[in-house]
């Protein structure tokens, strides 16, 4: 039974690292189509477009086998699939398209061109300046398509009642700070706390397998000298060499952008929010069936004289939804009212 869990896991890991490869060589492809005499022209005439739909199409590709990887791990430990009538597809299309942190997609994607003119007005050369640009681009294009894969495989995890959770796992490029939370089991309603080109992963628990747990230490000393020091800092790693406790060398927070609504701060998208966007689109129709009032689809329903929907309901994000709902029914129900749950 552990051997069909580990295939499963393994061919799950070789098909988000594929989404992420593929991703990162076509945009590395972009980056050296940009006019290097004006980038930011070059970009607007269409290459800034082009890297985000192949951002967008690598994320919904990592996407787009969370729940068929949750639902292996269900079925192989004997368990049936107990998804709630109407939510048991996780929609992976509202999780391509937008930043992981809520932001537009298009504006994180821009950043590098930014820092290359920055780099540039330092004194690096256009060469150097060029290079620096498109590490910073493919650091953001490897956490962006990750992130999608895990919060697909995360809004499945809450959808599958037979789940009860998951265990952090880690592969062996993870950090320090990524290590002392190696085999921790966290709540299925738990967020997947990452940083940027994060290595872990999680694996689904039942009832049937509650997971094994790893020791952050087991992994600290398996390293080589020299990668503990890279991983954990060469201060770090002696202290934990030392006998200092691991979980204190480390620190494994994390923030995010927030804004006021509801009463609060939350994290929140813009993604599917504009009058084309998927959750826009939901909201105008909840909002008309439940007050009977219709809303113009078109100019020439302004001029006879119909109301414009306006969307006052910020999208929460899916790790947002986590935090704030205090049972699985209620994540349920707003992971579907938000669009990742159909």
């Amino acid at each position: 039974m552990a051997a069909a869990h580990d295939e499963i896991v393994r061919a799950y890991g070789d098909s988000q690292q594929r989404a992420v490869l593929q991703t990162s060589l076509t945009v590395e492809r972009l980056w050296r189509e940009l006019a290097t005499a004006d980038l930011t022209g070059s970009w607007l005439r269409g290459l800034g477009a082009a890297m985000l739909r192949a951002v967008s199409a690598g994320q919904l590709l990592a996407a787009s086998t969370g729940q068929s990887y949750v639902n292996a791990m269900v079925a192989a430990d004997g368990l049936g699939q107990d998804y709630e009538s109407g939510a048991s597809r996780v929609n992976a299309r509202a999780l391509s398209g937008a930043a992981s942190d809520g932001r537009p997609l298009d504006s994180l994607l821009y950043l590098p061109v930014i820092r290359t003119k920055t780099l540039i007005q330092g004194g690096l050369t256009l060469q150097e300046a060029m290079t620096g640009g498109l590490f910073q681009l493919q650091r953001m294009v490897a956490s962006e398509v990750a992130d999608a894969g895990r919060g697909a495989a995360g809004v499945a995890m809450v959808g599958n009642r037979s789940v009860t959770g998951y265990v952090r796992m880690v592969r062996s490029g993870a950090c320090g700070r990524c290590a002392i939370l190696a085999g921790r089991w966290y709540r299925y309603s738990a967020d997947f706390q990452r940083h940027k080109r994060c290595q872990c992963y999680g694996v689904p628990a039942t009832e049937a397998r509650p997971g094994r747990h790893l020791n952050p230490m087991s992994f600290f000393n398996n390293l080589s000298r020299a990668e503990q020091d890279r991983r954990f800092g060469v201060g770090g790693a002696e202290a934990i060499r030392n006998g200092a406790d691991i979980y204190s060398v480390v620190n494994a927070g994390r923030s995010t952008a927030t804004l006021d609504a509801y009463g609060r701060k939350v994290v929140a998208t813009l993604e599917g929010t504009t009058r084309r966007g998927a959750f826009y689109r939901q909201m105008l129709q909840e909002t008309e069936q439940r007050t009977g009032q219709r809303f113009a689809r078109s100019f020439a329903d302004v001029q006879r004289g119909l109301p414009q929907f306006r969307l006052r309901t910020p999208r929460l994000t899916p790790g947002e939804i986590y935090r704030l709902s205090e049972d699985r029914a209620e994540l349920i129900r707003l992971l579907r009212r938000f669009g990742y749950l159909n």
